[in-house]
């Protein structure tokens, strides 16, 4: 069989609610989501699945309870679209026994564990039941619409339970199918992977629940979350084929909320070792973020990058992006690409020669330009006697690059300039000879304000700084919106304005463009997203990602 069919694409019912449930939240900024609270924090799913699995995602609600939100019958439409060639109907078929819950999970890397067969993973879906009856019945249903198709089916007794399954034809994927006790409809991809759900649930020692770490992660979510992650890292990096040369943390636990304002993403990562200890949170946003324009794209907030290439986060950066990409290094030089031009046309290295002596709070800024492929950068340190030192090492840096150092006034500010003079032909008479002119380029400007030290690319930028004094980031009621889901203690923002930085983006991370395309919706009314950390613990990493829409 081909591991890389869809199992989705054949889980019917179940399937198609999750896809109903996931594309709600693309349309409910069009109401108050203040209602919309789940029952639970924790998937009862979880006794199905093994601790060893790479990953199990969960909608912990009736996905009816978000049709309220859908906008321009969007929903019903995506229902009947999905739904039409299956010979099921949602309404009469499905709704009236489906609960408050619908659980996807890969149990497996491989199901028959035999690597000469190449890699086959095990799929489950859970859906919990309200009506019992009413769900064997659809799974009756089911299987006798496949059997009319042409499948052949299988039906046994496992454990006092009933499997159906049918034989795998060129255009469908296998399916089996359960009803197992009072509270759950299980499907999956293989009778092997029912059948070891099963075994889970009967030798709680070997389903998720009875795993230290799932315990840990579970008691760090939110009461009300919509939407639950499970992800053992380990795994699903041997999943993607990766060996990892530094793995830090072993699992991760995600929870999605509403808020009137957008999507709360909250994430812990676990270690079973002892991390450094996080810095001291902030209580307010940092006073740099005063001197980055509105107009700017990304921002990037916090104190003490000293030791940012030894953080934890750090850390997690390159582990993260190693599993989903193969490579940090290529990401962050996409992402960073101004900040890493820098870096060669300097002959600097950023963490050595600039990092290391910002102690204090500090902002960091790129302000895209529609005509330009590079965007404006700023660079705002809190002062201190390291900062002058690190300031005079940069001076000392621009001569070694044949720059010079001149002094500007801007706005009756006094500003230095680290300037290039270079030469231009001028066309001139072939009889008088070659006319050449003497051009400057700025190559970098900084200047102090307050107690704070401003470092940018070029004139427009310093400029716009000093005469917009008042229409400053900080200020500016977008980012007010997308802070305000984080909680007030915290380790600094990364801000992304979408609507300034899309082309940005997609021109960095052409990837990007696909994701657009298959989240249409949540992409075209996405306004900003933030990210913060704000765990205390030596032991886990906590942070969240605000997702503000428009419209809200």
């Amino acid at each position: 069989m081909n591991s890389q069919r869809s199992f989705i694409g054949f889980i019917v019912a179940g399937a198609i609610a999750l896809l109903i449930a996931i594309a709600g939240f693309y349309w409910f900024f069009t109401k108050s989501p203040a209602n919309l609270i789940a029952s639970t924090s924790e998937p009862g799913a979880a006794i199905f699945v093994s601790k060893l699995s790479p990953a199990m995602v969960s909608l912990l609600t009736n996905p009816d309870r978000l049709q309220a939100l859908e906008r321009e019958e969007e929903l019903s439409k995506l229902k009947t679209s999905l739904l039409a060639k299956s010979g099921i109907d949602y309404k009469q078929d499905v709704q009236p026994w489906l609960g408050n819950e619908i659980t996807l999970a890969i149990t497996t890397l491989d199901i028959d564990r035999d690597p000469e067969n190449g890699q086959q993973p095990g799929y489950l879906l859970a859906l919990a039941t309200k009506q019992p009856e009413k769900s064997r019945e659809f799974v009756e249903l089911l299987f006798s619409k496949r059997a009319l198709s042409g499948a052949t089916l299988a039906v046994e007794e496992y454990k006092g339970v009933k499997l159906i399954s049918d034989n795998s034809q060129p255009e469908k994927d296998l399916l089996a199918g359960a009803v197992v006790g009072e509270g759950f409809v299980l499907f999956a991809n293989d009778p092997k992977v029912l059948k070891d759900a099963i075994n889970n649930v009967q030798a709680p020692d070997l389903n998720l629940t009875s795993s230290p770490e799932y315990q840990k992660a579970t008691k760090e979510l939110p009461k009300g979350g919509l939407a639950v992650a499970f992800l053992n890292l380990p795994v699903v990096a041997k999943w993607q084929g990766l060996e990892l040369s530094e793995q830090l943390y072993n699992s991760e636990i995600i929870s999605l909320a509403l808020n009137p304002k957008g999507l709360l993403a909250e994430t812990t990562f676990l270690t079973s070792s002892e991390i450094l200890t996080p810095s001291a949170p902030l209580s307010k946003p940092v006073g740099a973020l005063q001197y980055v324009p509105a107009s700017a794209g990304l921002a990037i907030s916090g104190s003490n990058l000293s030791n940012l290439g030894e953080s934890d986060l750090a850390k997690l950066w390159k582990q993260a992006t190693a599993t989903i990409y193969g490579s940090g290094e290529d990401v962050v030089s996409r992402l960073a690409k101004p900040l890493v031009d820098v870096q060669k046309r300097w002959g600097i290295n950023l963490p050595e020669d600039i990092f290391s002596w910002v102690q204090g709070e500090y902002a960091i800024a790129l302000l895209p330009e529609k005509e330009q492929t590079t965007p404006h950068w700023i660079f705002v340190v809190e002062k201190s006697e390291s900062v002058e030192q690190g300031i005079a090492r940069l001076d000392a840096i621009a001569s070694s690059n044949g720059l010079s150092i001149n002094p500007l006034t801007i706005d009756k500010q006094k500003v230095s300039a680290w300037t290039e003079l270079t030469t231009a032909a001028k066309k001139s008479d072939p009889k008088e000879g070659a006319s050449f002119s003497i051009e400057t380029k700025v190559r970098g400007l900084h200047t102090t304000l307050g107690n704070y030290e401003i470092f940018t690319s070029d004139l427009e930028t310093i400029n716009e700084i000093l005469t917009t004094k008042d229409n400053s980031l900080i200020d500016n009621p977008n980012f007010q919106d997308s802070i305000a889901a984080i909680p007030l203690q915290n380790q600094g923002y990364i801000y992304l304005d979408w609507t300034k930085s899309q082309n940005l983006l997609e021109r960095q991370v052409p990837i990007l463009k696909l994701a657009e395309v298959l989240g249409k919706p949540f992409f075209d009314n996405l306004r900003s997203l933030t990210v913060s950390s704000y765990g205390t613990d030596t032991r886990s990493l906590k942070g969240g990602v605000f997702f503000q829409l428009k419209n809200s």
